[in-house]
């Protein structure tokens, strides 16, 4: 983002607001593609960020829902349900008739436990649908069923279903590939198990990589080779199935950009401390430590001069919150803007947003023509903290 953009969003919005540009967004999603084998599918798992969904809707092929309010966004936005895969560890029975009832052409249902698997199969048989499925294979954490149920299910339930291969997912931020081949090696293993032992031939893989960002200025990460590297893993897999690899912070956190300003400045014991408008309840970066590491950003508007340490912090009354420590920053004043980058991922609800009773941020989608959409106003929260004594 430019400083021209920064300026006409700070004139037109009030700070704080996140931006998501669907330029750069979309641009990500063609980058991925050209880098990952030509019959490798993108699922991006709409936690990360649910403000983008309908700019992408036309150009990955699947959507995670991982809870009943995630699927109804996507309803209230329209977005073809064909594409969705209802996941997650808890699948209420409502919602689930809810889309059996109301959205029949729901792509797909993952199986998380032998529970969920008899609410599938209970609701199934009474509205007489097939329904389609991925058995999620843990890795060794709460999600996922055992190698022993998935036998089971294949087994003695394959007519119940239409199962159509494994969904596994072992973490985020993984950057090690040998840790990549140990798991791609394990999945390529167990498909062939159930090809050969239980005749039965995977026709999906949808595969969880947790592909790393880049979050601060330290941090280096050669993304093409750690790409290459895992499309040589994929296409030597011996079981030949089609492969899904479900994203999230991958495909959305570079088209991200939080806006923050500063409303006070002050030195205290020979410290300087610029206040600003947002905080640590909407500025949350994967691997953040306390404020030690430095975010890529920009300040606005740019000056020439002497630098001094700053100490960033928010607005809320809390000493935790600080975003940067000793932040080297050219003749700070108040006023000034701070736009903190790779932010389109989890920012926006993964923070304490209720601490303190801020109001939420704006939320503005930065078009590929320059027009700006305002997707969300800024919204109070001091309603939701307000307890209800009226009687009824």
């Amino acid at each position: 983002m430019n400083y021209q953009e920064i300026e006409r969003l700070t004139t037109q919005y009030a700070t704080p607001m996140y931006v998501f540009d669907i330029g750069v967004l979309r641009d990500r999603i063609r980058q991925l593609n050209e880098m990952l084998p030509e019959n490798v599918g993108l699922c991006y798992a709409i936690k990360a960020n649910t403000f983008i969904l309908k700019e992408i809707a036309d150009c990955l092929d699947r959507f995670e829902v991982c809870s009943p309010g995630e699927g109804y966004i996507c309803e209230r936005l329209n977005m073809p349900m064909e594409k969705l895969v209802i996941s997650g560890v808890y699948k209420t029975p409502e919602y689930i008739e809810h889309l059996i009832c109301n959205h029949p052409n729901v792509g797909i249902y993952t199986v998380e436990s032998m529970e969920q698997f008899c609410l599938l199969k209970k609701l199934s048989a009474k509205y007489h649908v097939r329904l389609s499925v991925l058995l999620r294979l843990t890795s060794g954490n709460q999600f996922g069923l055992e190698e022993d149920e998935i036998f089971r299910i294949i087994s003695t339930e394959r007519e119940t279903f239409d199962i159509r291969g494994i969904q596994y997912f072992s973490g985020t931020q993984k950057n090690s590939v040998k840790r990549l081949k140990r798991e791609i090696d394990y999945l390529d293993g167990f498909l062939q198990t159930l090809q050969q032992e239980y005749h039965f031939a995977a026709e999906e893989l949808e595969y969880g990589p947790g592909l790393p960002v880049a979050y601060f200025e330290a941090e280096e990460f050669d993304e093409a080779a750690h790409l290459a590297e895992l499309s040589q893993l994929l296409t030597g897999m011996q079981y030949q199935a089609k492969v899904t690899l479900e994203l999230g912070r991958s495909i959305a956190a570079s088209c991200g950009t939080y806006l923050s300003r500063v409303v006070d400045a002050k030195t205290n014991k020979k410290q300087n401390y610029a206040i600003l408008d947002g905080g640590i309840h909407h500025l949350v970066y994967y691997g953040q430590t306390m404020a030690m590491k430095i975010p890529m950003h920009q300040v606005f508007p740019p000056r020439e001069g002497e630098e001094k340490n700053w100490n960033l912090c928010g607005s809320l009354c809390t000493i935790n919150d600080i975003l940067v420590k000793q932040l080297p920053v050219t003749d700070l004043k108040i006023g000034d803007v701070f736009a903190f980058h790779n932010t389109g991922a989890y920012c926006m609800t993964e923070g304490i947003s209720l601490f303190l009773s801020r109001d939420l941020p704006q939320v503005v989608l930065l078009k590929e023509n320059g027009e700006t959409v305002l997707a969300r106003s800024a919204v109070a929260t001091d309603p939701i903290n307000t307890p209800n004594y009226e009687r009824i």
